[in-house]
């Protein structure tokens, strides 16, 4: 018969749930039923209506009567479900049900999409499923977890066995992408997609059945995101919650008031408890976030679909998490830049390099007096004696520069050691390689200037992976990150690897050069360094960058405008600069000619792509203000009024502007030689980024 032969088709595509058919088959072959209702849930698309299926064979096989019914074709109410019922059974509507099924020891009742039976919650629970004899086992099936009533009922509590259905395991999903002849290629693309949800996975094999040589891309064959939403999101009620979805789909974890910003409104109080009222929507201690798959389906969906807005939402993410970052301080720190590095998980450049599930039970924690002996062990094994030695040289000359990655019993899992170049002497050049070659680096390139540092990553691997990609290595990676964003004065970052061939894609991405000069060897083993010049693209130019390059991958996405290059100006030429922008502040068409239109104090206040408009503006701002602070201190006072009435609001000629202010003419150029340099001081302490300005 055609049944048989579609039985025995489904059964041989049927992968794992080994678990989840024990539970079944032991409880239906025990003595007594430790249960009489197995309720299962999970989102669409995951298999529930598959393993009912299994359930029933499996009682079938056993001999004991199964009957299915799926409640999508059931009106609920209670006189429509028991004719359902009667005639899945094929009992007359004069007989009796429980006659029926008085000759069978044990019989079982399957109930599919049972959240469609909402309605009949309180009649199911109270009166129906209680008439049935001692020998049944009833399955319900649905999207949803048992309404709470259930679980408030002492006696359902002790009678029914809850079981949430999850995606399958990876070497379930391997073995059903072999069955279903998919090239083994294509297998780490198909799971990354999928995740091991059962729906995906057949998508997709049905995709390379109809298309051999095939490389699969979610963007490319559209058709199956549009399956995939449709069962993950059959009702929306309206654009705000499509919206909504949207947002959490694209971000880490979702809180109300990062949603509220995504979306651009003042309450998102309503959107977000429905959100969480989803069945493929997780509840987590600091926010909701949806299944993988589900998130996978909607971000490339709206990728797809409305490139603009992906790239809003990723814009208004970025600044959420940059402003939580500036108002925050210690360990919230690192998981605020999880989330926002998590922003960049679908770009291929990044991807494979970076352990996106990484785990909050790993702390950075400063190095204490017991960590060397383990560190410096950690350095031998892994990079040898000659390591080792360098290693327990620099924990004693700058123990402050080490931060350990401890698991929660604190013990070490990894480190990285901030190495301040600034601070080493002739000595530390002397006695190591790496020092050295940055050193020598900064000197003929791109000297220090007043109050600026620069760090060389002296030393970052973990216990088990060295520099391979884990979530040890990736929480090191964050709190470099932070280290880029909190460092005041940061003007050059130096990261060795061992393999930096490797690293390559995702460094570039990240905007670190390869400076092949600055390679060193120690013992026999060589290292290749990346950098990055802090005053040519600063922090905030740079996490922009990052976004830019993000958000353009998107298939459609229009390239980004050629973004203009920094200049890095010595003090003096600084200085030089700022006197020549205070003689032409009231001619904004001379200071289009000023090089402080390309420093890092003016262009990291707008963007690397700001129009010369808007930097002429930010500088005469700047300008203005660093002379306006001079009025809240009594002393330079006499020094703003010369810089107010010979550049702010010149008079004719400096001879009027001191007879203006009853001064001796030596003594207004005296008070306006005092002036500039002041403003020129504040000015400078900002673009070297130091947050102290000197009174």
């Amino acid at each position: 018969m055609l049944a048989e032969r579609l039985r025995a088709a489904r059964q041989a595509r049927f992968v794992g749930r080994t678990a989840e058919k024990e539970v079944f088959r032991s409880a239906l072959l025990s003595p007594e039923l430790p249960f009489h209702l197995l309720h299962i849930y999970g989102p669409g698309g995951v298999g529930k209506t598959t393993l009912v299926q299994e359930y029933k064979a499996i009682a079938q096989q056993h001999n004991f009567p199964a009957i299915y019914l799926d409640a999508r074709n059931i009106e609920p109410v209670p006189e429509a479900f028991l004719t359902s019922l009667r005639q899945a059974m094929n009992i007359a509507p004069a007989d009796s049900f429980h006659e029926a099924m008085t000759p069978y020891s044990r019989y079982v009742i399957l109930f599919d999409t049972c959240e469609n039976l909402a309605p009949l919650d309180d009649w199911l629970r109270e009166v129906f499923l209680p008439q049935l004899s001692e020998n049944a086992l009833v399955v319900m099936s649905g999207r949803t977890p048992p309404s709470p009533a259930w679980r408030a009922d002492p006696g359902w509590q002790s009678l029914m066995y809850i079981l949430p259905l999850r995606n399958l395991a990876p070497d379930d999903s391997l073995d059903y992408l072999a069955r279903r002849n998919i090239p083994a290629s294509q297998h780490r693309a198909v799971l990354g997609f999928t995740h091991g949800h059962p729906l995906a996975l057949s998508l997709v094999a049905d995709v390379f059945a109809q298309r051999e040589d095939v490389a699969f891309e979610p963007e490319q064959v559209p058709n199956i995101v549009k399956t995939l939403l449709e069962q993950f999101v059959q009702k929306v009620p309206g654009p705000a919650h499509r919206a909504a979805l949207e947002a959490c789909a694209l971000v880490r974890l979702t809180t109300e008031s990062l949603l509220a910003e995504m979306l651009s409104v003042l309450d998102a109080h309503e959107l977000f408890n429905w959100l969480n009222s989803l069945s493929f929507i997780e509840t987590g201690p600091e926010g909701i976030f949806p299944h993988d798959l589900a998130r996978e389906a909607l971000a490339t969906d709206v990728r797809w679909r409305n490139p603009e807005w992906y790239a809003e939402l990723h814009k208004r993410a970025r600044k959420h998490y940059f402003d939580r970052f500036q108002q925050s301080a210690g360990a919230s720190q690192p998981r605020i830049l999880t989330d926002y590095i998590y922003l960049h998980r679908d770009n291929p450049l990044v991807k494979p390099f970076f352990e996106w599930q990484t785990g909050g039970n790993i702390l950075a924690d400063v190095m204490q007096p017991g960590d060397v002996p383990l560190l410096t062990q950690m350095v031998h094994q892994l990079e040898g004696a000659e390591s080792a030695r360098l290693a327990s040289y620099w924990f004693a000359r700058q123990p402050d520069g080490v931060l350990v990655m401890r698991d929660g019993k604190r013990q070490p899992l990894g480190f990285v050691m901030l190495l301040a170049l600034h601070h080493t002497t002739a000595d530390d050049v002397a006695v190591d390689p790496a020092v050295r070659a940055a050193k020598a680096y900064l000197q003929n390139h791109t000297p220090l200037r007043t109050g600026e540092s620069a760090t060389l990553f002296r030393f970052w691997m973990t216990a088990d992976d060295y520099q391979g990609v884990s979530p040890v290595q990736s929480q090191i990676f964050v709190n470099m990150v932070r280290h880029y964003l909190s460092t005041p004065g940061l003007a050059f970052t130096f990261l060795p690897c061992h393999d930096p061939d490797f690293w390559l894609m995702a460094f570039s991405y990240a905007d670190l050069t390869r400076l092949p000069q600055v390679d060193f060897t120690v013992g026999e083993r060589p290292y290749g360094i990346y950098g990055h010049d802090w005053r040519i693209v600063p922090p905030l130019a740079w996490l922009e960058l990052l976004g830019q390059r993000e958000v353009n991958t998107a298939p459609n996405a229009t390239p980004p405008p050629p973004v203009e290059q920094m200049i890095v100006l010595s003090e003096n030429d600084f200085a030089d600069a700022v006197q020549a922008a205070l003689k032409d502040f009231v001619r904004p068409d001379a200071l289009l000619a000023n090089p402080l239109l390309r420093s890092r104090l003016v262009m990291e206040r707008k963007g690397l792509n700001a129009s010369e408009t808007e930097r002429v503006s930010i500088l005469r701002q700047l300008l203005r203000d660093a002379a306006d602070s001079l009025q809240g201190s009594p002393r330079e006072l006499k020094f703003f009024r010369p810089l107010y009435h010979t550049y702010i609001q010149p008079a004719p000629t400096q001879e009027q502007a001191a007879e203006l202010l009853d001064l001796p003419f030596s003594s207004f150029r005296r008070h306006l030689k005092s002036g500039i340099e002041r403003v020129t001081a504040i000015l400078w302490l900002q673009e070297i980024g130091s947050p102290e300005v000197t009174k």
